[in-house]
């Protein structure tokens, strides 16, 4: 909601034009006679009631009611001027928006009761007994709606604060998962290739048995391949989930991109492959972080476009792999800055330095494109 001390601004302007409105009535308009010093006084004093009003709403709407049957009847005038009128809509209709509605509601009847009483005694028509209340209620009501609307507007700010905390929270646990995920996987990577190489520095070994010395440095070799291996699976290792007899799931890789392929066809989506008969051997890592993206983005085509035909394009360069999945139309789109698979993506591919665009296609498709950097010592 808007300021306290910006607000008050409204009846702090308002309370002394409202004063000057009623000076200048009681001295251009003849209507109010002789007593045109005591109504002008009376409307000063509203004046102030609707300043007072800025800190206590309920308080001043009582002090400027109370200032509009006191020239009608102690000093007989012959009815209630304009500025007044204007002055109690308006500080009614400041009541209705600060005060609660009960609260509000007595400000009404205060003033309401306070312009009937000053009508009767200036001995006016039957008529202003049902147009004075008729012009209040409007005022008290704008008011009501005011207040509501800025109640409305609180609750809505925060509730958008909670969501974005949320989704900031949610985000933040996406990319925790993720990376546990992505430690598993390059542990198994990284202890497969450091166990080859000490199976290869004990073969190695036992062809230098005429030659100690050199025997004795590929000893200590094998021994760090070994030690690390153990070190890995202590540290990382701990993050795997095992299951008492669940036999091992094979080795994720753009090898097996048919049997992925064939997945998702079964799940329903209509998927389109290029890509080259033979791939060529990839890192480990990288190979894995592809698969996982590729996996990844046809999880989010079925989770948001609904079963739509899609294009896979894989492409392998010199010192690159390109990786695109296309769909037409669908549902909807994933937003290209949010989204937990996203999310996800992204940190798979700043795990190997490469790059990700997503985004909607001119036709309304959603594209992702990804692409791997090859390590130039491959």
């Amino acid at each position: 909601m808007t300021r306290l001390r910006d607000v008050r601004l409204i009846p702090l302007m308002a309370g002394p034009l409202i004063g000057l409105l009623a000076v200048m009535e009681t001295r251009l308009d003849d209507f109010f006679g002789a007593s045109a010093g005591a109504t002008w006084i009376a409307g000063v004093l509203l004046g102030a009631g609707v300043v007072l009003a800025a800190w206590y709403p309920l308080a001043g709407t009582i002090v400027a009611a109370v200032c509009l049957p006191v020239p009608v009847v102690v000093f007989g005038a012959p009815g209630v001027g304009g500025a007044a009128m204007i002055g109690m809509i308006a500080v009614v209709a400041w009541a209705g928006w600060r005060e609660p509605p009960r609260r509000s509601a007595l400000a009404f009847g205060v003033a309401g009761v306070s312009f009937v009483s000053a009508s009767l005694a200036a001995a006016e028509s039957l008529w202003e007994l049902f147009f004075i209340p008729a012009i209040l209620l409007p005022g008290w009501c704008m008011g009501l709606l005011a207040r509501r609307s800025g109640e409305r507007a609180a609750k809505l700010a925060e509730l958008a604060a909670a969501l974005d905390a949320e989704r900031e929270a949610n985000a933040q646990a996406a990319v925790a998962q993720e990376r546990t995920r992505i430690a598993r996987e390059v542990h198994d990577a990284v202890a497969h290739s450091v166990s080859v190489m000490t199976l290869q520095l004990g073969g190695l070994r036992r062809l230098l048995a005429g030659r100690p010395a050199e025997q004795e440095i590929v000893a200590g070799l094998e021994r760090l391949g070994r030690q690390t291996v153990e070190e890995m699976r202590g540290l990382v290792g701990i993050l795997r989930e095992h299951v008492d007899g669940e036999r091992p799931a094979p080795v994720p890789s753009l090898a097996r991109v048919g049997e992925l392929i064939s997945d998702v066809r079964a799940a329903g989506l209509k998927v389109t492959l290029e890509a080259p008969d033979e791939p060529p051997r990839l890192p480990p890592v990288l190979d894995l972080t592809a698969y996982r993206v590729l996996q990844e983005a046809l999880t989010n085509v079925l989770r948001h476009a609904g079963e739509v035909p899609t294009t896979v394009t894989i492409d392998y360069s010199d010192r690159a792999l390109t990786l695109e999945v296309r769909n037409e139309p669908g549902r909807q789109a994933p937003r290209p800055g949010g989204g937990h698979g996203l999310v996800g993506m992204r940190e798979r591919l700043a795990m190997v330095q490469g790059s990700l665009n997503a985004g909607v296609e001119p036709d309304g498709g959603f594209a992702v494109r990804a692409r791997f950097p090859i390590p130039r010592t491959w």
